[in-house]
């Protein structure tokens, strides 16, 4: 069965395999280097434009990812977070969401228990198999290449605001 898109008023989405392929490039200096889709970032700039909340939540913490959602003018960002669904209430709760109103992309173990509480559980193409079990929106893409775009696109031109 299709998901209701006209509903969604706000995204959340996990970093590493939704955003990037999940791939780490480990430098010399300690960092671990991720590459972002561009086309990712012009969907979540567009959102943000047209009224939509968006939220980054992250298990891991590196500052290169911060800069990048921060560039992209995403506000709500938490990395660093070893219990999704304790920031995903402090989240809804501040902001008076409902998450009969939210779409979630994650792809691993972690984003489980958050994707069940939503109303649209979102993955990429290349999640892991108990995250395509739960999820009702699968992207054609893979995590890393537009994965994220896919779904804001078809969100927004859903409720006419791509």
């Amino acid at each position: 069965m299709q998901p209701d898109l006209s509903v969604i008023k706000a995204f959340i989405f996990d970093v590493d395999g939704v955003l990037t392929d999940g791939r780490l490039l480990a430098l010399n200096s300690g960092e671990q280097a991720r590459t972002f889709h561009i086309r990712d970032g012009y969907a979540i700039r567009h959102a943000l434009k047209q009224g939509y909340r968006i939220a980054i939540i992250s298990g891991r913490e590196e500052e290169g990812v911060r800069k990048r959602l921060e560039s992209l003018d995403v506000r709500d960002i938490f990395l660093g977070v070893d219990d999704k669904m304790k920031i995903f209430n402090t989240y809804i709760n501040t902001y008076r969401l409902d998450p009969a109103h939210i779409a979630y992309m994650g792809d691993d173990m972690p984003d489980v228990e958050v994707m069940r509480r939503c109303a649209l559980a979102a993955c990429p193409a290349d999640a892991a198999s108990d995250v395509l079990a739960i999820s009702n929106y699968v992207a054609e893409k893979p995590g890393g290449y537009g994965a994220v775009r896919e779904l804001l696109e078809a969100v927004l031109k859903a409720q006419k605001t791509w």
